[in-house]
């Protein structure tokens, strides 16, 4: 398959998807994907940030004919079961250090190895303190995800976000906090031209060229998962850092930029980061006309380690400093969801809904180096596209289930009031739920140390050269102080 090349900056190419289904939190989407890995014949490709050999699939109890729960184990049981089928794992090479911690991991890779079907690589093909940060999976080039959750530690979890879930635990037996994520499943060409993306990626990082796989095999979408869209056309962006003989690529980039300026009514949006001045500066000049469109923005409440906390939550605080000055009619919120007994919830979800019209998932966070350092790839549906006009509902329905989960309330309470024309701040605020909830955001105030901090190019920076400069230069955040005047 040939995908159909854009000629726009913001988009890769287009692709048809007999099916596409938007998967919420890591429970189901293991549930799904262990499922559909079980129907491979030919391939599966795992292109990760991290894989955990340790963890669960499944948190539900095992029973006579299951297959292994463990990922390490599923893995050699799916060679093992179907003789033939390639299993080619590809995860970002910083994570080697990890593996060394893992124990068990180690014996996992190991057995890999020795199996003649499986290869295991890590991914080095990038500028030094650049990430692999693509989370996709193909099977037999006829499905695929693409999305924000990785099969590591600490992303399993429900949509429910129990306090206190036993089921959310680490392999050494701690347990760990609620979780939020999302991805995308797809079948038919949009999964191919993902295919083309995670071969091309394979052979960039040493890996041996591969075809496309056989045209027998049937889809090996799971019969029991029910696809939101059907015969949909997918568009997929990608951010990569220049690399040897691989150019930069900034799709993902132009597509925030496009997105945000075509939003007639209102943006929702979970992200794990908001720390890019160029999507600041692009919110600050939609906040600046006289009718701007509604955008909330789903964060976590603090980023995960402390020196991300001091980068990524200094440079937010700035940025909505900044913005608040260019809108006057507080249009622009950022939400924390929290459980019911009031335990901040984590949010590494890539998601964004653009008026009902436009729904985008995938592995690219609010920062800069999703917009031009690190390997990235998101796909979406635009209702506006030829094909893609019966999808608005389905997306609307989308936006209001998220917003039921984080609110604890039902998706027909949601519905209820978006056709009432309530606004999704006036059911934020407004309408209670059943204990889970969304906080505004309260900003803090910065030292002079935090101010550094998150003005440093280097900790969060757009091109590798970035990372070298002196703490003391000018960093990316003087684009702050020129974002525009309102008026």
């Amino acid at each position: 398959m040939n995908p159909d090349i854009s000629e726009s900056p913001s988009i890769w190419c287009h692709a048809k998807a007999t099916r596409a289904h938007a998967v919420v939190d890591a429970a189901p989407y293991y549930e799904i994907i262990q499922a559909a890995m079980m129907n491979a014949k030919h391939r599966i490709m795992l292109i990760g940030w991290d894989f955990d050999t340790r963890i669960d699939l499944s948190r539900s109890r095992r029973k006579k004919g299951d297959p292994p729960k463990r990922l390490g184990d599923f893995i050699l049981w799916l060679a093992d079961r179907t003789p033939g089928l390639e299993i080619k794992l590809l995860k970002w090479n910083f994570g080697a250090l990890k593996l060394m911690t893992r124990g068990s991991a180690m014996v996992d890779v190991a057995k890999w190895a020795m199996h003649k079907q499986i290869q295991f690589k890590l991914d080095s093909a990038h500028p030094v303190g650049c990430s692999h940060h693509q989370k996709i999976v193909v099977i037999d080039d006829k499905m695929a995800a693409c999305g924000g959750i990785d099969m590591t530690a600490d992303r399993w979890d429900t949509p429910e976000h129990v306090d206190g879930d036993l089921r959310r635990k680490r392999p050494n037996g701690k347990l760990y906090g609620p979780w939020h994520d999302t991805t995308m499943l797809v079948e038919g060409d949009a999964a191919a031209a993902l295919a083309v993306l995670s071969r091309a990626r394979w052979e960039l990082a040493g890996g041996d060229p591969m075809e496309p796989c056989p045209t027998d095999a049937a889809s090996p979408w799971p019969e029991f998962l029910e696809a939101e869209y059907q015969f949909v056309e997918m568009g997929i962006a990608r951010t990569r850092a220049e690399y040897k003989d691989a150019t930069e690529i900034r799709e993902i980039q132009h597509l925030f930029l496009e997105q945000i300026a075509r939003a007639k009514k209102f943006i929702y949006a979970e992200n794990q980061y908001f720390a890019s001045p160029k999507i600041a500066d692009a919110i600050a000049k939609r906040m600046a006309e006289p009718d701007p469109p509604e955008i909330i923005v789903v964060n976590p409440e603090t980023a995960d380690g402390w020196l991300e906390q001091k980068a990524m939550d200094g440079a937010r605080a700035q940025l909505l400093r900044a913005i608040g000055k260019h809108d006057p009619k507080d249009r622009f919120c950022i939400y924390v969801p929290h459980t019911k007994q009031g335990e901040p919830i984590y949010v590494h979800a890539k998601l964004m809904i653009v008026d009902d019209e436009i729904l985008r998932i995938g592995s690219a966070n609010m920062n800069n180096r999703s917009l031009g350092l690190d390997s990235e790839c998101d796909i979406f549906i635009d209702t506006t596209r030829p094909g893609n006009e019966s999808a608005g509902p389905t997306i609307r329905l989308m936006r209001a289930s998220l917003l039921a989960e984080h609110c604890g309330l039902s998706e027909e309470k949601v519905l209820e009031l978006l056709e009432q024309g309530k606004t999704m701040r006036h059911i934020i605020d407004t309408v209670k739920g059943n204990g889970r909830r969304l906080v505004r955001l309260d900003i803090p105030e910065l030292t002079d140390a935090e101010k550094a901090i998150a003005e440093n190019a280097a900790l969060d920076p757009e091109r590798a050269d970035q990372m070298f400069e002196p703490f003391s230069s000018p960093g990316l955040f003087s684009r702050v102080k020129r974002l525009r005047s309102p008026g």
